[in-house]
């Protein structure tokens, strides 16, 4: 059975989405969900229906049917706020309130089996984006079994890597019709056109599992990340999320690196808007000066290219914002471009979490905190592994006095990517939430671990000098500041009380004294 409504054509029997004529990958219980809201459109589905109908009765938390809702909606290009095809019944469940049309495998005509793709977007460069093929996990275990485990991470691999809106990703369906088969890597990538492979394998034994994966590169030949994992299978689902998040978070910025090696390769005569941007992230992320001047003159010959290349307008009102926060830029030069270009983003590629958090963060420096951490929020409902996302909302958490919360979700981006160029400003984040609950001993060993792992991060050395100071070590405090001071001669107790959004009163004026007691004037 075929359901076709706007744009879109499920079909029941490939278990596949194609919207646009294009697959859309869907985890297997989104993909069940859908066909059961779509197969009962014509009543309200209670949360007791779907969880029947699509966990078959298992206890399934509040959180994780949320997810697959939203989940749901994403892939038809709805949300929560629109619910243009999926609406949220109050207090009942939920109905899919699009027009259908059903048509069965044998009264289709072959030649309408996929509807033609979407048109480029006028007058815009079409940026090479790098396709990702993600093999079926090769089960190492004796126990046949384990299919369904390596089925089921493989799967979480593709969607989450599905949910980063820069990479193609190869559905489902093409790429494990390699399963059991022995197909030479190369020729798998030619005969899919992607540039990348995910492939991997898990062994069981016992209450032990131990799964690997590897990123190759196929044009190189060479394999440019490989992981091991080692978990005790006490929850199967939970390890599950656990080791999918750790790969999905590893292999992003993997590939980023990779475009940007590709990139430098080319003259600058034949540099793409894909290029520049990718140039321009491989800057963005050394956090330095320079480094800042440099990514926001190649975006801007980015945009230059095409006017309206969600990517590299996100990546340029982030970059504005992060700016503002080093103390490098002043918020009144920086805020307007950074917003224009974030609103911007927003506008064509609002599914995209870079998107998303680069408004987020303009609202968060212009004292916009509850409509920060809404867009954080959403950012991370587009995709749930994009550590800047949770080390931002971290941030608002922080200012807005949700001190707990922000300390969780800086944890979280540290626990999702131990190998973040960001891992710094992560730790210097869960600094600060435990200075503003005064416990300072705690600040100060977060602070020394992220500048141990940037030496010349501004921020850690705010923490370390202000929670230094209000537990009474003089010595660490002083030479906290001087450090900052060298890295920012401009500082003063104006700037801290001009630049940075408090929500509350009493958390700014605690931190200002933590600067005086360290000698700030």
């Amino acid at each position: 059975m075929r359901f076709v409504f706007e744009d879109h054509s499920l079909d029941t029997e490939r278990r596949e989405l194609l919207r646009g004529g294009l697959p859309v990958p869907l985890q297997p219980q989104v993909f069940d969900l859908l066909v059961h809201l779509i197969g009962n459109r014509e009543r309200v589905v209670t949360r007791d229906d779907l969880i029947s109908g699509v966990w078959g009765g298992r206890i399934v938390s509040d959180s994780t049917l949320t997810s697959r809702i939203n989940a749901a909606r994403e892939a038809l290009g709805d949300s929560g706020k629109a619910q243009r095809l999926i609406r949220t019944i109050s207090r009942k469940g939920f109905r899919f309130v699009g027009d259908v049309r059903e048509q069965s495998d044998e009264a289709l005509p072959a030649e309408t089996s996929e509807q033609p793709a979407s048109p480029p977007r006028e007058g815009a460069a079409a940026p090479d984006r790098p396709a990702i093929a993600v093999l079926a996990l090769e089960n190492m275990s004796d126990d046949p079994e384990q299919e369904y485990f390596c089925d089921g991470i493989s799967e979480d691999i593709l969607t989450g890597l599905s949910r980063v809106k820069w990479f193609f990703v190869i559905a489902r369906n093409s790429s494990f019709s390699y399963k059991g088969r022995s197909v030479h890597i190369r020729e798998i990538a030619q005969q899919l056109s992607v540039r990348y492979v995910v492939e991997g394998s898990v062994r069981k034994e016992g209450d032990r599992v131990r799964i690997t994966a590897q990123l190759n590169d196929v044009a190189t030949g060479s394999h440019i990340w490989a992981e091991r994992y080692d978990r005790n299978l006490t929850d199967v689902f939970a390890v599950q999320d656990d080791i999918t998040t750790s790969i999905v978070a590893a292999i992003e910025p993997q590939i980023y690196a990779a475009e940007n090696f590709r990139a430098r390769q080319k003259p600058p005569s034949n540099l793409d808007a894909w290029d520049l941007v990718m140039r321009a992230l491989s800057h963005f992320w050394k956090v330095t000066r320079q480094d800042h001047a440099t990514a926001l003159a190649l975006l801007e010959q980015a945009i230059a290219i095409d006017p309206n290349y969600g990517q590299a307008l996100s990546v340029l009102a982030a970059s504005h914002m992060r700016g503002v926060h080093l103390g490098w830029t002043d918020i009144s030069t920086a805020a307007p471009p950074a917003e224009r270009a974030a609103l911007k983003a927003v506008d064509v590629a609002g599914d995209d979490a870079w998107a998303r958090t680069a408004l987020g963060s303009v609202y968060f420096s212009t004292r916009r905190l509850e409509a920060a951490i809404s867009e954080f929020e959403l950012a991370l409902q587009l995709n749930p592994n994009f550590c800047m996302a949770h080390g931002y909302y971290a941030l608002a958490l922080c200012y807005s006095g949700r001190t707990q919360d922000a300390f969780e979700a800086a944890q979280r981006a540290i626990r999702h990517s131990p190998r973040d160029p960001s891992l710094a400003i992560y730790y210097g984040v869960a600094g600060y939430a435990r200075f503003i609950e005064k416990r300072y001993d705690e600040a100060i060993s977060l602070a020394r671990e992220a500048i141990r792992q940037r030496g010349d991060l501004t921020g850690a050395y705010r923490v370390l000098a202000v929670a230094a100071g209000m537990a009474g070590d003089t010595e660490t405090a002083v030479a906290a500041l001087q450090e900052l001071r060298r890295i920012q001669p401009s500082l003063s107790l104006a700037w801290i009380a001009g630049q940075l959004p408090w929500a509350r009163d009493a958390d700014r004026e605690h931190y200002l004294e933590g600067f005086r007691r360290a000698g700030l004037a």
